[in-house]
């Protein structure tokens, strides 16, 4: 059996960071118009990017900017509604 690399072990915590927001999302604990779901998912997609650098995956890095997109925007639209 392998052993884990350090790229490996970063992106598994980036994947249970999304997977537990994304519980907590199904459980009513977060809220989606919340920051702290749109914060987790970027950090947990940075993490698994991270790990992409190095075990490169065309598809996954897609998803993965996609998801931090996605995410950003709700930030950004978290802060337009906190303005007013």
């Amino acid at each position: 059996m392998e052993e884990l690399s350090l790229a490996d072990a970063i992106g598994a915590v980036g994947v249970s960071i999304v997977i537990v927001a994304y519980f907590l999302l199904q459980i009513e604990r977060l809220n989606t118009k919340g920051m702290t779901f749109s914060l987790l998912n970027v950090i947990g997609s940075l993490l698994i990017l991270y790990s992409l650098m190095h075990n490169w995956n065309f598809a996954s890095v897609l998803i993965e900017v996609f998801w931090i997109l996605i995410s950003l925007l709700g930030i950004i639209r978290y802060y337009i509604h906190k303005k007013t």
